[in-house]
């Protein structure tokens, strides 16, 4: 069992757990309840908000399988892909934007994932 893919499956389970009930609180719902955009651009984020969610569980699938079976090291390499990417853009998308990382803290919590995700795969 690789310890470092079990924290990296733990932590995006629980990253999941945080975008769907927290975040789905704070962004999710005002997003529909929000009368000022049109249909086309409020069922598409929503719908994105779902792939997001979809992307989160399947990445602590990942992480989960390859920590348990080394032969299925590719799926840790993809997780931990997934994770360096979402890190980046979420750590670079604050200031492009005039943001600050208290209001968009996502990027960070990637942060640690995409690390355990790469240790283990050393």
């Amino acid at each position: 069992m690789n310890s470092f893919l079990v924290v990296a499956a733990a932590l995006s389970a629980f990253t999941c757990l945080i975008h769907t009930f927290l975040g789905g609180r704070q962004i999710a719902v005002p997003l529909l309840k929000a009368t000022g955009l049109s249909p086309v651009p409020k069922y598409v984020s929503y719908y994105c908000w779902h792939i997001a969610t979809i992307a989160l569980a399947a990445m602590a699938i990942m992480f989960a399988i390859a920590a348990a079976y080394p032969q299925s090291w590719e799926l840790g390499w993809t997780a931990t892909g997934l994770a360096v990417s979402f890190c980046l853009l979420g750590l670079a998308l604050p200031p492009l934007k005039e943001q600050s990382y208290k209001a968009m803290p996502q990027g960070w919590l990637f942060l640690p994932i995409a690390c355990f995700g790469i240790a283990g795969g050393i």
